[in-house]
């Protein structure tokens, strides 16, 4: 939120701009009118709207004027929002706390996309690339047949052990596929559990009624050292033992029926637990782990159950969203919009918390995800400079499904 001053190397606070004290003052307009002559002006109802590929923000009944639009965009452009959104696009270290890329959307690229270059890692749309199709092949095998288990069974149930990011993304678009048409069709035989909580209950209930000979065990650890998932991993893994060794270590139980959703750096880890190379499927440091779901984090679990093919529609369409923010102008553009709407909701006018009600039961586990993605960074409370933030932030995220 806040930059440098331009040619000072120092930094400055957004709170301190013309642009930020402009919109505090016009806070005052904004509260003196009522929402509901707001919505009598068909001109401003009609204004406030944007869509791409079928996605509709209806922002009308948000407590803003197009004057208020105007003066959250000049704010926008203060900050150089353009030019850092296209410094993430190019891979840029717009993480400067951990010195990183922010490349969450490499993760949704196609054949034929514009390279992306990470320092000493190489084209991250070709990690990408290479490591979906080692999925395809791994999770197409398992589906078939092709691929069995220890005792020569075929694999029919999946649990994914993970916590936070690695756990609520997968889980989220799993209950969303799970009543779709072609999911219905596609998770015919396979049965997806998620196993989050250290908590013997959850483990009990993950693998009530599952065979370990039909079983397989996707851990997802970016670092593959998260001390809950890793006690967890453990667990299961002696589950397997208990029913297929007597109990003993055995490595080949392990590396029939455990997969590693895991980063790079922590090859080594994943080899030490007994899992082989080929079935460790990676994702990057410049992925955060709230926003792996695209990823092999969710990729591998999502895609034993409903499939690839169905999952390459998930990273279509969330790809489309990545092609909208990154070229569509910033009065259209709906992330954009949405997050000065949160600016001025929480920062100006002071609404501390943000309700999330899905009416879709299938979006049943979004609000969960939300509050994840954006409540993990509610800690936060100093600038880049080291200063405390010296205005609002860190809204309170919380919602159901229901009507």
């Amino acid at each position: 939120a806040d930059a440098w001053v331009a040619g000072g190397g120092e930094f400055s606070s957004v709170a301190a701009t013309p642009e930020w004290k402009k919109l505090a003052l016009h806070k005052a307009h904004i509260r003196s009118l009522h929402l509901r002559a707001l919505l009598a002006d068909p001109n401003r109802c009609a204004a406030l709207r944007a869509e791409t590929d079928g996605i509709v923000l209806d922002y009308s009944r948000q407590q803003v004027t197009l004057g208020t639009m105007k003066l959250l965009l000049d704010l926008a452009r203060r900050q150089r929002l353009p030019e850092k959104m296209a410094a993430m696009a190019r891979g840029e270290k717009i993480n400067l706390t951990e010195k990183r890329p922010v490349l969450h959307t490499a993760t949704r690229a196609l054949e034929g996309d514009k390279p992306v270059e990470v320092d000493g890692g190489g084209d991250a749309v070709s990690l990408v690339l290479e490591q979906r199709r080692r999925i395809r092949d791994f999770t197409d095998k398992v589906r078939s047949g092709e691929i069995l288990g220890h005792t020569g069974r075929p694999i029919k149930n999946i649990i994914s052990v993970g916590i936070g990011g690695s756990y609520l993304g997968p889980d989220f678009i799993s209950e969303v596929l799970r009543t779709e048409k072609e999911g219905i069709y596609t998770s015919q035989g396979f049965d997806l559990r998620f196993l989050s909580n250290v908590d013997p209950v959850d483990v009990e209930r993950s693998v009530s009624g599952f065979d370990a000979e039909e079983t397989v065990v996707v851990v997802v650890s970016k670092t593959f050292s998260t001390a809950e998932t890793m006690l967890n991993a453990r667990t299961m893994r002696q589950w397997l033992w208990d029913r297929m060794s007597d109990g003993e270590p055995d490595a080949a139980v392990t590396s029939a029926h455990m997969v590693a959703c895991a980063s790079e750096s922590a090859a080594s880890k994943v080899a030490d637990f007994g899992i082989g190379q080929d079935r460790f499927f990676k994702f990057w440091d410049w992925v955060g782990g709230r926003y792996s779901v695209c990823s092999s984090a969710g990729l591998v679990p999502l895609s034993l159950k409903y499939g690839y093919d169905l999952l390459a529609k998930v990273l279509a369409g969330a790809r489309s969203m990545d092609v909208h923010f990154f070229n569509a102008p910033l009065h259209a553009n709906i992330p954009v919009l949405m997050g000065l709407l949160g600016v001025w909701n929480l920062s100006f006018l002071g609404y501390t918390s943000r309700t999330m009600l899905p009416y879709s039961e299938a979006l049943c586990k979004f609000p969960a995800h939300v509050q994840q993605v954006d409540m993990e960074s509610n800690g936060k409370g100093v600038r880049l400079d080291g200063k405390a933030v010296d205005y609002d932030v860190g809204e309170v995220d919380f919602g159901e499904s229901g009507t």
